[in-house]
């Protein structure tokens, strides 16, 4: 496994969203659907997250991996 860049969340009302970004391009994001369904794991690619979950990324993403993770998720 690579190196991890940085875990940036996105959640929303009680619903956790985290991505984790790594240095290969991967990134994973662990969710919960509902409460009765936590942490699932996916491994997603740039093109399967959202332009609305992109800005939210890149927004709460801390400022020293900013460029990083907006090369990563190809952003504007």
């Amino acid at each position: 496994m690579e190196k991890e860049i940085c875990t940036i969340s996105i959640t929303s009302n009680w619903l956790g969203d985290e991505y984790t970004f790594y240095e290969d391009h991967k990134i994973k994001r662990v969710y919960d659907n509902h409460s009765l369904s936590a942490n699932r794991m996916e491994w997603l690619e740039p093109d399967d997250i959202s332009k609305q979950n992109k800005d939210k990324l890149i927004k709460n993403c801390p400022e020293e991996f900013k460029e990083q993770v907006m090369h990563i998720l190809d952003y504007p």
